[in-house]
């Protein structure tokens, strides 16, 4: 008899150890279908929706400043387009930066793509748009202010002590572009330093993305809305306020 129960209780321990490991293995497919679904997630959203990037110069202080992480929306700009007063990010459109190499690993790389960092491409930059398609926007009037459309810019967002006014210039923006500036204008080698091509204009197509959040360090966490000043002015939209008079000399670019 002993013997026959011992021959019986040998199959009961096998069925609980293949349930334990059957068990075991279920449970990791599942998490492993949650990681795959997540990367995927990830990777659609950093495509299509909102991607991450850090400041890399004083540019755009004190809106911005060196190192900060902020988020971009990429799906407004696809639906809306570009705003004047949106501060944006975008491809260099050519020449603007110098030639760089990366250093980052590959898995920073990989942990990029997927959205886990900010991208350090190196060829993305962020600006605000002064001026859309069709603008006449010149430098400067008898206050030293950017002219957009006939209309002297108060524009508070520019950083304490800095003027507007180191480049001369007066154009009508391109079609299909932006007229873009850095916020620390006297740090800034935007559009203005850039009128031998297009003006100066950026194209649309190259706009990765409207800044909407600066989210590290904790202390510059916040949105980054359109300023009501200058850009609510509704005289802002007359185009033709004004003509653009004769081509300047066009500038050195600067860092």
């Amino acid at each position: 008899m002993s013997s026959s129960e011992s021959v019986g209780d040998d199959p009961v321990s096998a069925d609980d150890s293949g349930s334990e490991s059957g068990g075991t293995w279920r449970f990791l497919r599942e998490v492993a279908i949650v990681l795959v679904c997540a990367l995927v997630l990830s990777v659609v959203v950093r495509t299509f929706f909102i991607q991450a990037f850090y400041v890399p110069s004083a540019s755009m202080e004190n809106t911005l400043l060196i190192n900060d992480r902020i988020l971009a929306s990429k799906i407004t700009t696809r639906i809306s387009g570009v705003s004047r007063g949106d501060v944006v990010v975008f491809k260099d459109p050519g020449g603007w930066l110098p030639p760089t190499k990366t250093t980052v690993g590959p898995v920073a790389k990989v942990m990029e793509f997927v959205g886990l960092l900010p991208s350090s491409s190196g060829d993305d930059l962020v600006k605000r748009a002064i001026g859309i398609a069709g603008d006449h926007v010149m430098c400067c009037d008898a206050k030293g202010q950017i002219v957009l459309n006939g209309v002297g810019l108060v524009e508070p967002y520019i950083k304490p002590g800095n003027g507007t006014d180191q480049v001369p210039f007066d154009i009508v923006v391109p079609a299909n572009s932006i007229f873009v500036m850095g916020d620390n204008r006297g740090s800034s080698a935007d559009s203005r330093y850039h009128l031998e091509r297009n003006d100066g204009g950026v194209p649309v197509d190259n706009v990765v993305g409207k800044v909407f959040l600066k989210v590290w360090p904790f202390s510059q966490f916040g949105t980054v809305p359109i300023p009501s000043i200058p850009f609510d002015n509704p005289a802002l939209n007359n185009q033709t306020a004004a003509t653009p008079a004769a081509p300047t000399p066009t500038a050195a670019a600067k860092n």
